[in-house]
């Protein structure tokens, strides 16, 4: 995936899940920093920084997709 990165949400959430599992943390928030930090040059999350945390926190908190 890290080859066709897209300037939407589909294509940053499959990063986003993608290296979720390779982080080990503990703090859901904390993880999510990391997260975004290592995709920080993906296209939607440089376009739209906040629409994708709201995407994330959504994902994560409301959807339960990562417990």
């Amino acid at each position: 995936m890290k080859d066709n990165l897209y300037d939407n949400a589909d294509s940053f959430a499959m990063s986003f899940d993608e290296e979720w599992k390779n982080i080990d943390c503990e703090d859901i928030r904390l993880k999510i920093d990391k997260v975004f930090e290592n995709l920080s040059g993906h296209p939607f999350l440089v376009s739209n920084p906040e629409n994708a945390r709201k995407m994330v926190e959504f994902r994560i908190f409301s959807l339960k997709k990562f417990k």
